[in-house]
């Protein structure tokens, strides 16, 4: 019979294939079982006694002087192998919390919790609600807007790899705790209950439909209706660790559980072969955002830099591709949330899409009493001042999606609080969409599929076309570019 704590430090060793980053360590050596901690990076602060702690975990802050109480709270995750100090340097949290004015939570994993520092995204008695690590995390939060007066409305929680299945479980456990997720390299919420399953979620998750993979949502807070929180997806369609299948059944859980399609409102692209597709709700405002990485194996994305949209370092699952902070962050609408913004003015109502061509926009909104001026932000970066409610964007790409949000501004040019963010896509203008029929082989060979657990999986739309051989022959049909979808009952397009 073995004694407890040695039954229970066995039951939360995971299978090498239970975390994402298990799978490539060869790389480099796992650290020590029972090493201590790395060292905090300069700025980052350890917290005791937040709370019961029933999921033994670390926490960890950064608290930017001059962050005020009201702020925003965003909550990181790291990935196995990783640490808080690591996720601290590498992700560019940092950053944005120094920019946009909010506080960061870097909850830390140990080997006491598992060998290799994974949260347990794969244990129910650690990832569901009010309990082990679930609720450590939680407590982190409590803490957090006690402490440093964090808003409860505006908590947010990221993760990479076994952080991004804790993030999807803990979206799904505690709606009334965080308005947005945002879920790199992870798994979908629930996807496995025991260590047995986990490694099956991994090479490709089972093949449930929307309304499925939504029930593993309500399941996991019964009773609860709504709000939802946002949720923005991040994959390499590269990703040998965690199939990029995982981010097509992440997509088709939230965009159920907001009661949405899964065929995106527009497709734009961003840096570092990025497609970002939208899926607005019936306000028209983004509830559910994908972030494909063409070519990109398993990590976070960072690009670093000094632009403000790049961000974070290189280094081990640190991959230099997109800022994915930086655009997560304006996804939950951090970049123009601090209360009060600049000016005290408050921030505009009403922002709407009033028309659009194949190279413009056209916008309007309320008006704000004491605003000498307006600023416009597209896609998070300020484009224009005007002196009206209204405002036409040109030169834009046709068929393009673009994200606006607006700021009163005083007589200095002090911009208040940022509005709600809205979408237009611009019209026309789309290239057609390209056929390539031909085997499994030739498709990954060309790059249009990639392989999982014996499979070829379309890049893109993540469809399972079957066993990777030269026997099996399927038609795609890429539209947007680096976006594949199974078309063998027919393709209407230049084929190639």
């Amino acid at each position: 019979m073995r004694p407890p704590i040695l039954r229970r430090l066995l039951r939360r060793v995971a299978p090498v294939a239970v975390c994402g980053l298990l799978a490539v360590l060869g790389a480099r050596p796992a650290p020590a079982v029972g090493a201590p901690a790395a060292p905090a990076a300069t700025g980052l602060q350890q917290v005791t006694g937040f709370g019961s702690n029933p999921g033994g975990l670390q926490m960890f802050a950064y608290t930017p002087d001059g962050v005020p109480a009201g702020a925003p709270l965003v909550v990181a995750l790291h990935g196995c192998t990783q640490s808080a100090s690591a996720y601290f340097t590498g992700s560019g949290w940092s950053k944005y919390a120094d920019l946009w004015g909010f506080d960061v939570v870097f909850p830390q994993t140990t080997p006491a919790n598992n060998a290799l520092s994974c949260f347990g995204w794969f244990d129910p008695a650690e990832s569901t609600r009010g309990r082990g690590e679930a609720a450590s995390v939680v407590q982190m939060v409590e803490y957090a807007k006690q402490t440093y007066g964090s808003d409860g409305r505006r908590v947010y929680v990221t993760g990479l790899s076994a952080g991004g299945g804790m993030t999807a479980d803990l979206l799904a456990a505690y709606p009334d705790v965080f308005a947005g997720g945002s879920v790199a390299s992870g798994l979908p919420a629930q996807c496995a209950t025991s260590q047995a399953a986990a490694s099956g979620c991994q090479t490709g998750p089972q093949k449930l439909s929307p309304a499925q993979w939504g029930d593993k949502v309500r399941g996991s807070y019964p009773g609860w209706t709504g709000p939802w929180p946002r949720v923005a997806i991040w994959q390499g369609t590269s990703d040998r660790t965690v199939s990029p299948a995982n981010a097509t059944a992440l997509r088709d859980q939230w965009t159920d559980v907001w009661g949405i399609g899964q065929t995106p409102s527009g497709t734009g692209s961003l840096p570092g072969g990025t497609t970002r597709s939208v899926y607005e709700d019936a306000s028209g405002r983004s509830a559910v955002e994908t972030f494909s990485v063409s070519g990109m194996g398993h990590g976070l994305p960072v690009n670093p830099g000094s632009g403000a949209d790049q961000c974070g370092a290189t280094g081990a699952y640190f991959l230099n591709t997109v800022c994915s902070a930086y655009h997560t962050g304006v996804f939950w609408g951090l970049d123009r949330d601090a209360p009060g913004g600049g000016s005290g003015l408050p921030a505009p109502t009403g922002l709407k899409v009033t028309g659009v061509t194949d190279s413009g926009a056209s916008l309007a909104w309320d008006a704000v009493t004491g605003a000498a001026s307006y600023t416009v932000y597209r896609d998070g970066a300020e484009v224009a001042t005007t002196p009206s409610a209204s405002f036409t964007d040109t030169g834009l790409t046709a068929g393009t999606s673009y994200r606006y949000s607006v700021a009163a501004a005083d007589s200095s040019g002090a911009a208040g609080a940022g509005s709600s963010a809205v979408t237009a896509t611009t019209t026309g203008g789309t290239a057609p969409a390209r056929c390539f029929t031909a085997t499994n082989y030739a498709h990954v060979t060309a790059g249009r599929a990639h392989t999982s657990g014996g499979h070829a999986y379309a890049n893109g739309s993540g469809q399972d076309m079957g066993l990777y051989n030269v026997f099996v022959t399927h038609t795609l049909r890429e539209s947007p570019a680096g976006h594949f979808v199974i078309a063998d009952s027919g393709c209407q397009a230049g084929s190639s």
